[in-house]
């Protein structure tokens, strides 16, 4: 703390020594904002994208869902309230009231997104395919 204190002191009496620090510390500044700025996009950005992205399966969990809790149960959805669910786990149709909060993963939903995604490749290839058969039409 001392030595913080004398060196503090002492720069500003340092003359041309001082403008040399003063410039010294930009490369400093930079880098402290680039490594904020890489925490932020490498840490803080997709936990709130993920949160939001879980935020979005609760609410849009419907009836007839299969779900897997928090807690690993899984079951499909029967009821829905505003902030509760209620699901059927097994044959013997036991139900199990949950808050929306607890639900992980709706396997329903996922597969649907799955479904999307593959038909939108499929477009995707088919669509190349066919501006690669013009292509060679027109080479022709």
């Amino acid at each position: 703390m001392l030595d913080f204190l004398t060196f503090a002191m002492a720069a500003p009496t340092a003359g041309a020594e001082g403008a040399e620090g003063a410039q010294g510390s930009m490369p400093m500044i930079i880098m402290m904002v680039a490594l904020f700025a890489a925490m932020y996009f490498f840490t803080i950005r997709p936990q709130k994208k993920q949160q939001k992205m879980e935020q979005e399966i609760r609410e849009n969990t419907q009836i007839g869902d299969e779900i897997t809790t928090i807690g690993g149960i899984c079951g499909k959805v029967v009821s829905v309230k505003d902030d509760a669910i209620v699901i059927e786990t097994g044959s013997d149709r036991v139900k199990i009231k949950f808050k929306k909060y607890a639900i992980q993963t709706n396997h329903t939903a996922n597969e649907k997104i799955q479904a999307e995604r593959e038909a939108a490749k499929a477009a995707m290839q088919e669509k190349k395919a066919k501006k690669s058969k013009k292509d060679d039409k027109d080479a022709e």
